[in-house]
């Protein structure tokens, strides 16, 4: 395989195990630094060791490739993180939440973008945060309004970039960012992330109220919880789902299935509970990182697990029936 290729590679493996940033970032500064070289170049490893950008590990994997090896440590992650497999996974054409380094993400939109078409995504939402969530450097509705402007330059006759943003959902129910911004926006998905052990009451009438909004595409990883992880476990939050789920199929709010493993937000129950209620489904990857809009896969064999109907299913929808449901 191409050494590019390998590099390339054993970051979005990196990324999807939500290792280091620092250690996926190092293999894809080592693609970057040899894209541009001839079969010659690469393969001169004493010019390779002065190269900027290129450390021992990375020089490690450059030459095994060069060799005609699939080089070990990429044979290591890929054995360690195969994919979830799922007839379902063939269906999904998109993906509504992911994050870009304008918020919390590590990578450009463009890198998002590529790794989509990679995968071969017909659309892609970018949902960065919103102002509130200041740890996750959300954006602003003067930086929104500045990335609303870039967001066309990344689409074409083959793949759509959507507008968008993951909105907070605040105390007493409203939207983390000015009405009429959101009403640019092509998704607007909605979150909980403060205040999740608030009591059953009041948590219900918050998420009832901001999917009743008529702003809000698609309920995101509702209940918080996380179940592993290097973040340790959270307990879910708790609400009447059945109160919610109401609420999403009255408005027409999917339902996120999201594909984190540490996630695994909604639990299979509730995942039942909104077939029940005539709910929609959206299986997002809430990627922050290239590599991790691969975890799809993890979304799509839980949904199928799960029984959810691919026609219940907003993300394989074609993008045209698409953005009828979305401008809505």
């Amino acid at each position: 395989m191409r050494p590019v290729d390998a590099l390339r590679e054993i970051a979005s493996l990196l990324e999807r195990e939500r290792a280091s940033r620092y250690r996926s970032a190092a293999f894809r500064t080592a693609a970057a630094a040899i894209a541009g070289l001839t079969d010659d170049e690469v393969a001169d490893a004493a010019a390779l060791r002065r190269r900027a950008g290129i450390g021992d590990s990375s020089l490690r994997v450059i030459q095994q490739a060069v060799a005609g090896e699939v080089p070990a440590y990429l044979a290591e992650l890929r054995a360690r993180f195969a994919p979830a497999t799922s007839a379902l996974r063939a269906q999904l054409r998109g993906d509504l939440h992911c994050h870009s380094n304008w918020s919390d993400g590590t990578t450009s939109i463009g890198e998002m973008v590529d790794a989509a078409r990679a995968l071969g995504h017909e659309y892609l939402a970018l949902t960065d945060h919103s102002p509130r969530l200041r740890v996750a450097h959300g954006l602003t509705a003067e930086r929104l309004r500045a990335q609303l402007a870039e967001v066309p330059t990344f689409t074409d006759d083959r793949f759509a970039l959507l507008s968008g943003i993951e909105v907070d959902i605040l105390d007493d129910g409203r939207l983390d960012q000015e009405r009429a911004l959101l009403e640019r926006l092509d998704v607007v998905v909605a979150s909980v992330h403060s205040k999740l052990r608030m009591e059953h009451t009041p948590m219900t009438r918050r998420m009832v109220a901001a999917v009743s909004s008529g702003q809000v595409n698609v309920l995101g990883h509702m209940t918080g919880r996380l179940v592993r992880g290097d973040r340790g476990t959270r307990p879910p939050s708790t609400f009447d789902a059945r109160a919610v789920f109401a609420a999403c199929a009255a408005h027409d709010v999917a339902v996120e299935i999201n594909s984190r493993p540490e996630r695994e937000d909604p639990p299979d129950g509730l995942i039942a509970l909104a077939l029940s209620e005539g709910c929609l489904f959206s299986i997002d990857s809430d990627a922050h990182a290239p590599g991790q809009l691969g975890l799809l896969d993890e979304g799509a064999a839980r949904a199928e697990r799960a029984g959810v109907p691919p026609e219940r299913i907003v993300t394989t929808w074609p993008l045209p029936r698409l953005r009828g449901w979305l401008e809505r």
